[in-house]
């Protein structure tokens, strides 16, 4: 570990609480967002290759740069941290503000879900509250800072909401899985085999690969809390082999159950998974298992808010003790040893933006904006991410975990089809109804944040030379 992070890491005090059961659960909370897969089923059987290609030149890439460059730099802030160690202080601001802003936008949508979630198991006159906006976001207002707290009080008390989040997710995600294949079993296929042909598919669909993208990341979520895991060099590879490998198979499997049950046309993307499970339920004589599963499926969906809420607030965190945010971002909790400045600065712009979401649009249409905002904003990082891989091949001789054949490879995948994603992220699904205004508000706030991470960095960054200037001269 540098020897400057290492004393950074010691003179704030934070706790090292995460082993490898805990980064397993922890990846497949964060990972298997099932909040997601009715968007991408929406686009019918053809986003089984979409998932197909995503996980071999996506997904596998990012576990191989996640793995070679933590353990290079072990330390707090992840991509930050090797963002700015490959190409210095700018960019890893900048991949930093990018993956920390992307999620003031997600951590809303996860919750936005949870709702909709929540109003299921209230029955057809529960379910119509899902479209009211005044109690979509005021729920969702009490669900955020609750988190917030949780996380505050301390990463011993907030990776229990994590780690039961990732058993709710394995839990629903197999009944997903079993349930198709009794449904396969005893009513065939209802999807024609003619459907999963690529040829022929909608112009839509391709916007979907975006979001799959998305959903494949959070293997580098673990390192962005480096000081806060028990041996890390030990303990991140086998957690990324295991978390990887169980994340995948949900994901198809999830994908795969939701087309089998519910018409693609008939997909709703804040209930769906819920709708697919009823269905099959009733189709294989189990209906009594809906509302317990519904209730695992809100635990699941807690955890992966929570898990992605304390891990970004991190960055800001990180970028507080480098001064290039304020530096009372970086402050520790005297009590709880945790970065409660950066964590309730991060629940309060969640809270702006939850907010801001909803005018001039449904729920619906708010939850894919900011979903869709969130994609691109999350795959900045990860250009820095294989583009330093690239980099650490051509630069370094020896030390590595894999050949640089392998990592030249998993570089190159893993960049172009970041590139491709973000740009596919712009293409309108068929849930939005007004293209012109989805399209402003996306460039717009991708402009908008790009450009406040530039103003941030330059101003702080001129102030930090001063401050070093003037303690230089003993002043």
């Amino acid at each position: 570990m540098p020897e400057e992070h290492a004393t950074v890491a010691e003179a704030v005090h934070l706790k090292r609480s995460l082993g490898v059961m805990d980064l397993v659960l922890l990846f497949v909370v964060a990972i298997v967002n099932l909040n997601v897969v009715p968007t991408i089923a929406a686009n019918g059987p053809v986003t089984i290759w979409l998932w197909l290609l995503a996980l071999v030149f996506f997904f596998w890439p990012q576990g191989i740069a996640v793995v070679e460059l933590s353990k290079r730099w072990p330390g707090e802030g992840g991509v930050y941290l090797w963002s700015k160690e490959v190409f210095g202080d700018f960019h890893g601001f900048f991949a930093g503000w990018c993956y920390w802003t992307n999620n003031v936008f997600y951590v809303p949508t996860v919750i936005l879900y949870l709702v909709g979630v929540a109003v299921f198991l209230g029955g057809d006159h529960a379910k119509q509250l899902a479209d009211n906006a005044a109690f979509t976001f005021g729920v969702s207002l009490v669900i955020l800072w609750i988190l917030a707290w949780l996380n505050i009080r301390g990463l011993g008390v907030g990776k229990w909401v994590n780690n039961l989040g990732g058993i709710g997710t394995a839990i629903v995600g197999t009944a997903l899985l079993v349930l198709g294949a009794l449904v396969f079993r005893t009513h065939g296929s209802p999807v024609p085999a003619s459907e999963f042909r690529i040829v022929g598919a909608d112009w839509h669909t391709i916007s979907a690969f975006g979001v799959i993208c998305f959903g494949l990341v959070g293997l580098e979520l673990a390192s962005v809390m480096g000081d806060e895991i028990n041996s890390p060099e030990k303990t991140i590879p086998p957690a990324v082999l295991w978390g990887g490998l169980i994340s995948g198979l949900l994901y198809i499997g999830a994908t795969l159950s939701l087309l089998f049950a519910v018409p693609k046309q008939d997909i709703g993307v804040l209930q769906g998974v819920l709708e697919a499970l009823s269905k099959m339920a009733a189709q294989v004589g189990v209906p009594g298992l809906v509302k317990p599963l519904a209730l695992v499926l809100i635990l699941s969906i807690a955890g992966i808010a929570s898990a992605w809420l304390a891990g970004s607030a991190r960055i800001p965190f990180v970028a507080g003790l480098d001064r290039y945010l304020p530096a009372k971002l970086g402050a520790v909790h005297p009590e709880f040893a945790t970065p409660y400045v950066a964590l309730t600065v991060h629940a309060f712009l969640s809270s702006v933006f939850l907010a801001m979401s909803f005018i001039g649009a449904s729920v619906k249409e708010a939850f894919i904006t900011l979903l869709d905002l969130a994609v691109v904003l999350q795959l900045v990082p990860f250009l820095y991410m294989y583009a330093g891989l690239l980099r650490l091949a051509a630069r370094e001789n020896g030390g590595f975990s894999f050949s640089k054949m392998t990592l030249r490879v998993a570089g190159v995948s893993g960049l172009l089809t970041t590139v491709l994603g973000m740009v596919v992220a712009f293409v309108p699904s068929r849930q939005i109804t007004s293209i012109w205004v989805f399209e402003a508000k996306l460039v717009i706030g991708c402009l908008f944040f790009m450009g406040l991470a530039g103003f941030f960095f330059f101003v702080n960054g001129r102030q930090k030379l001063t401050d070093v200037a003037l303690a230089g001269n003993g002043k």
